[in-house]
């Protein structure tokens, strides 16, 4: 049997020769995926127009929306295709197809043709596409989370582990980045006609070569074993219901990070320059810097966690979000600056869960169901928590004019992920091989 990264580190703080192919590779696959899902939502505005009736604007960007919506919808049966996959077949294989199906979604984005050329067809093919992205979305995060916990030495996994969020943001912000260039460099009718294209051509190529640089990976030593001792899962489901318990945890473990993430790492720009009327250029320029101390404090938290536990950063970075929400809240009033630091403020204490969570999440399951017990529950989470918080706040914010609700609800989700926390056992440093 070949000897894995996590064979020859577990117990030395010396990294294999190999350790860098495996974090550029999962990185560069998971920074394509995240920069798909951001892409549509910043060029929504130019191609609804061009794959929905463009006589009726408004019907044509509500559709769009809503067909983003189905890509939440999607996602939990992507963890459970493949996470299938990777308990059943690898974890290698099971990234790989996600990386493939992404970079196929994002081309027939790319390449759709107009609404006036062929009618409704064209939406269709929207919506097909975004399918196709909502189940690779929701296979990538438990099969590159799992397969990254399995590489890592097991003194460094929370390090290793902030890849995903890390390589995530790097993906969102490049997306965000080249709806700020194409807007500067294109005249508004060129963007509306074609240039909205380019980014997801764009992401089909990133993915592209994700594909190729996965494709090369070694498979885990924790797959490899259960592969030689014939301890593959036949049965799915019922391995799922055996770990109802961890699965229910995945879930409250996720519900207040999804929730928060949500409100500071990806609409506060726009909430500044919707609602507080600041300039949407800088308000986007502001929390582009505000995501790069982001990026910063996510290793930061993950060497911390390798040192005294998963369950103090998990904990610290829970409670210090529920304290420091409505300060931050009530900070961003009518400046720039303010934008700034309540973003950065709280990005700092949402990177303590971001970090270590794909760690925390793979000590909780054995081998032979890790990848599905994961991506199952994680998808669900997200697609009820996180796919339904812009229509919560929207409603609470311009339906009831009572924007503290929301907020009190983005409170309550964190409190109850460190409830969850509270009852977990202690994983630091668990042997992922059985």
């Amino acid at each position: 049997m070949t000897t894995s990264p996590s064979t020859r580190t577990a117990s030395s703080a010396v990294i294999a020769p190999s350790a860098r192919r495996t974090l550029i590779s999962t990185g560069i696959g998971n920074a394509a995926e995240w920069y798909d899902w951001a892409i549509y939502a910043t060029f929504a505005p130019y191609f609804s127009k061009q794959l929905f009736n463009p006589s009726d604007p408004t019907s044509a960007i509500l559709s769009t929306l809503a067909i983003f919506a189905v890509g939440f919808v999607a996602r939990p049966f992507g963890g459970f295709v493949f996470g299938w996959i990777g308990d059943r077949f690898g974890r290698k294989n099971s990234m790989t197809l996600t990386v493939a199906l992404a970079a196929v979604g994002s081309l027939l984005i790319g390449i759709a043709p107009t609404f006036g050329a062929v009618g409704a067809l064209a939406s269709l093919v929207l919506l097909v596409a975004r399918l196709v992205q909502g189940l690779a979305h929701g296979g990538e995060l438990p099969s590159s989370q799992t397969y990254l916990s399995e590489m890592a030495p097991r003194e460094k996994r929370g390090f290793w582990s902030t890849l995903i969020y890390f390589s995530g943001t790097i993906g969102n912000m490049v997306g965000a980045l080249i709806g700020a260039i194409l807007a500067i460099a294109l005249p508004k009718a060129d963007m509306a006609a074609w240039g909205w294209r380019l980014p997801f051509i764009l992401g089909a190529v990133m993915g592209l070569y994700g594909l190729v640089m996965r494709a090369r990976m070694p498979e885990t030593e924790a797959f490899e074993e259960l592969d030689t001792a014939h301890h593959k899962s036949q049965s799915l489901i019922r391995d799922i219901l055996e770990h109802r318990k961890q699965a229910l945890q995945v879930i409250g473990m996720t519900v207040g990070l999804t929730v928060i993430y949500y409100v500071w790492a990806i609409v506060a720009p726009t909430y500044a320059a919707t609602s507080l009327k600041l300039d949407p250029g800088q308000a986007l320029w502001y929390g582009f810097a505000a995501n790069v101390v982001f990026l910063v404090a996510l290793p930061l938290w993950g060497r911390l966690s390798d040192r005294i536990g998963r369950k103090p950063v998990l904990i610290i970075g829970g409670v210090g979000c529920a304290v420091l929400h409505f300060p931050m809240t009530w900070l961003l009033h009518d400046s720039l600056w303010q934008l700034f630091v309540s973003m950065s403020v709280m990005l700092i204490f949402i990177a303590a869960g971001a970090a270590i969570a794909p760690a925390a999440y793979a000590e909780l399951f054995p081998a032979k169901v890790r990848t599905a017990g994961v991506g199952v529950p994680y998808a669900i989470a997200v697609a009820a928590f996180g796919g339904t918080a812009p229509y919560l706040q929207t409603l609470f914010t311009d339906v009831v004019k009572q924007p503290w609700m929301f907020n009190a609800y983005a409170v309550v989700m964190v409190l109850v992920s460190v409830a969850v926390v509270l009852g977990l056992p202690e994983t630091k440093a668990k042997d992922l091989t059985v």
